[in-house]
């Protein structure tokens, strides 16, 4: 699974840019393991505890954790890149689905980081609609996710793109407790092109 994007406006695309999405592979490993770090520091890294910050990081996103993940027959890994550098991924599993969602058949969206050079360029949109293929190859009629109660930007961009609010559940930055979001987008009305 590859696919071309073309960027549309934004920082980066100040010069028109191609971005390629694929499925990563395990070799992507410690590229992955970097730019996961990068991103989430950068976008929760002020609001977090270095101390938990750092075991947070330690266990979700090192090199061995992302090789397990990109092997797994129940996980879909897609990369974003340009010529070699990573600007968003994307991560779709199979597993345990929270009360409120209400669909048996549901494939959870577990990450979803772009690179802020990358904001505004349309790869989100480009990204987001490969994993609902995604999901849907996984054998999905919903796609849930949990985003961080205090991320407007994200909350938005996610109800702008169909995703609905279902209830609440716990995330754990270390040993810190926070409250996520659950949002759900029912697949068989919001189908891709």
């Amino acid at each position: 699974m590859s696919l071309q994007v073309k960027t549309s406006s934004g920082p980066v695309a100040q010069q028109e840019q191609t971005c390629l999405i694929r499925r990563g592979q395990p070799d992507d490993a410690a590229a992955l393991s970097a730019f996961a770090i990068r991103t989430f520091v950068d976008t929760y890294g002020e609001y977090n505890d270095p101390d938990n910050l750092r075991l947070h990081l330690a266990h979700s996103y090192g090199v061995g954790r992302q090789r397990e993940e990109l092997g797994d027959p129940r996980v879909v890994t897609l990369l974003a890149d340009r010529d070699g550098q990573l600007a968003a991924f994307a991560q779709v599993r199979q597993g345990e689905t929270p009360a409120c969602v209400r669909c048996e058949a549901a494939v959870e969206l577990h990450r979803f980081y772009v690179d802020r050079l990358w904001h505004g360029t349309g790869v989100s949109h480009a990204l987001l609609a490969q994993a609902r293929r995604a999901a849907l190859d996984l054998g999905a009629a919903t796609l849930w996710l949990k985003v961080w109660e205090r991320n407007p930007r994200a909350i938005a961009f996610y109800a702008k793109s169909g995703f609905v609010d279902v209830g609440v559940a716990d995330f754990f930055v270390g040993r810190d407790r926070q409250t996520d979001r659950v949002l759900s987008l029912d697949l068989r009305r919001h189908r891709t092109a």
